[in-house]
C-alpha cells in the first residue's frame, strides 16, 4: 500500500469516527444540531486528528482513549471554519467545496452552531476517561489541549487577526497570528497524541516545536495556495485573503522566499521528529507531503 492509499484509509476511519460522535438529528434544537452536522461531514484533510493518531502510535499508545480526543480536535477546527467564513470576518461562501453553513443556514444559526460545536466537542472529550479510566495523562492533555485552544492559542491569535484586519502587520505580528491561529491546534494534536502514550516531558515538548514549525510551514503554503490555486482544486475562493486586504507571508515576502521558507521550516520539524528514538514513517512521510500539498 502506497502513501496516498495509506492516508485515504486514514481520512475514512476519522470520518467514521466522526459520525460516531455527532448529535442526533432530533429534537427542539434541531436546525442548530443540523448547522453543526453540516459542517462536520463536509469533509477535509482531516490533518489533525492523523497527526494526533500517528504522535500516539508513535509513543507506543494502544487505547481507544484518542479516540474523543481525535473526534474533539476536529469539532474545534470545524467550528474555527464556520466562524472564519461568517461575513463579520472572512465572509465566505465556500467551504470544503459547498456551501458554508452561514450561507446555508442563516448566519445567526451559523454563530450559534460554531459556539454549539466548540462547547460539544469538550463533551466528547470526557468520554476518554471512560475508555481508558486508569490512565493519568488524560487531564494532562485535557489541560494541553484547551489552553492551545483558548485565548493563549487558536481564539487569542483570531482576536489579533481580526483587530488587525486590513491593516499593514509587521512580520512579528503575522508570525503571532499564524503562531497561535494555526500552530496552536497542530501543537495540541501533535502533545495530546504523545502524552496519552505516556512519552517523557522532553519528548512532549520536542514534538511541540517540531508541530509549531509544521503549523507555521502549513499556513504559508495556504497563503501560496490562495494566490496559485484554483477554487475547483482548494474546494474554496481563492484571492480571498487580497479580497480581505489580509497582509500574509505572501505579500510580505513574496511567493519564492514563501516557497523557500516552508520547504525550511518543514525540514527543521522533521529534524526534530528524527531526534527521537521512536520512529513512525507514516507521520514523517505525512509531514513531507505537507510541503508539496495542492489543497
Amino acid at each position: 500500500m502506497n502513501f496516498k492509499e495509506e492516508l485515504e484509509q486514514r481520512v475514512s476511519k476519522v470520518n467514521e469516527l466522526i459520525r460516531k460522535y455527532l448529535p442526533r438529528e432530533e429534537g427542539k434544537s434541531l436546525t442548530m444540531i443540523q448547522a453543526m452536522n453540516y459542517s462536520m461531514t463536509a469533509g477535509g484533510k482531516r490533518l489533525r486528528p492523523i497527526l494526533m493518531e500517528e504522535t500516539y502510535r508513535l509513543f507506543g499508545g494502544t487505547t481507544r482513549a484518542i479516540e474523543p480526543f481525535m473526534a474533539g480536535m476536529e469539532m474545534i477546527h470545524t467550528h474555527s471554519l464556520i466562524h472564519d467564513d461568517l461575513p463579520a470576518l472572512d465572509n465566505d461562501e465556500y467551504r470544503r467545496g459547498r456551501k458554508t453553513t452561514h450561507v446555508v443556514f442563516g448566519e445567526a444559526m451559523g454563530i450559534l452552531s460554531g459556539d454549539a460545536l466548540l462547547n460539544y466537542a469538550y463533551e466528547v472529550l470526557f468520554h476518554s476517561f471512560d475508555l481508558d479510566p486508569g490512565n493519568p495523562a488524560i487531564p494532562l492533555a485535557l489541560q494541553i489541549l484547551a489552553s492551545k485552544v483558548g485565548i493563549y492559542g487558536m481564539l487569542g491569535g483570531q482576536g489579533v487577526d481580526v483587530e488587525n484586519d486590513g491593516k499593514p502587520l509587521s512580520q512579528e505580528t503575522l508570525a503571532y497570528i499564524y503562531k497561535n491561529k494555526t500552530s496552536a491546534l497542530i501543537e495540541a494534536s501533535m502533545m495530546t497524541g504523545a502524552i496519552l502514550a505516556g512519552a517523557e516531558d522532553g519528548k512532549v515538548r520536542i514534538v511541540e516545536k517540531a508541530a509549531e514549525k509544521i503549523g507555521l510551514a502549513f499556513q504559508i503554503q495556504d497563503d501560496i495556495l490562495d494566490v496559485e490555486s484554483t477554487q475547483e482544486v482548494l474546494g474554496k475562493p481563492i484571492h480571498s485573503d487580497e479580497k480581505n486586504h489580509k497582509t500574509t507571508y505572501v505579500t510580505l515576502k513574496g511567493l519564492e522566499a514563501s516557497r523557500e521558507e516552508v520547504k525550511l521550516l518543514s525540514g527543521e520539524a522533521l529534524f526534530l521528529m528524527d531526534s527521537l528514538e521512536e520512529k513512525n514513517e507514516f507521520l514523517r512521510q505525512l509531514i513531507t507531503e505537507l510541503i508539496d500539498r495542492k489543497k
